[in-house]
């Protein structure tokens, strides 16, 4: 099923990246349905009193009462769709986790992004498993260790198709983020499968 598997070795976390793992045609086929289907959002949260638009769109999917809070927003589930329920099926076969929740965010061009921060919301419990899909353009994944400032950034390229999971303290440790960039770049939709508990 997969081109390739990686252990990325880094300190003070878990972070295993499987290349290839929905095949281009998989990938095409869900990217498209899912642009279609999804009940996209573009979020305002509120940074040093004033409110700005996320950049980027984004939608929570989940069990019943799967609830998320997260900069200031409270996002209630959309109920599972059926390509949602396929793509959390096959992650669930690999990781050994029954995933509850998924965030969706839908990333237009390069001037989409997300800044550096870290899944440790207490709703995801203290070590939390976050599987993370990608569909269409590639964009560079960045790591960086919180405290240990003589650790080089870690830069993951997120492939169509590809599956990248973090576990065990890699939160605790570990900021992440799919910096902006100014090259012209096509869309890209990426998928956080996550358990609320």
């Amino acid at each position: 099923m997969f081109n390739e598997t990686l252990d990325i070795k880094i300190p003070d976390g878990k972070v295993t990246f499987h290349q290839g793992f929905f095949n281009l045609e998989e990938s095409h086929r869900l990217m498209q349905s899912l642009i279609k289907t999804i009940e996209w959002t573009q979020d305002e949260v509120v940074v040093y009193g004033k409110r700005h638009k996320i950049p980027r769109l984004n939608a929570w999917y989940g069990d019943d009462g799967k609830v998320m809070k997260y900069s200031g927003l409270t996002l209630e589930p959309k109920q599972w769709t059926k390509e949602l329920i396929e793509i959390k099926s096959r992650i669930e076969k690999v990781t050994g986790t029954n995933f509850n929740s998924c965030l969706l965010n839908y990333y237009r061009d390069g001037k989409d992004g997300m800044g550096w921060h870290q899944d440790n919301e207490k709703e995801l419990g203290k070590n939390p498993i976050i599987a993370s899909v990608t569909f269409g353009e590639a964009r560079p994944f960045q790591l960086k260790h919180i405290s240990n400032k003589k650790l080089k950034k870690v830069d993951i390229p997120l492939s169509n198709g590809s599956l990248l999971i973090m576990a065990g303290e890699t939160q605790h440790h570990w900021k992440h983020q799919i910096p902006k960039t100014t090259k012209q770049i096509g869309e890209r939709i990426n998928l956080t499968f996550r358990t609320i508990i």
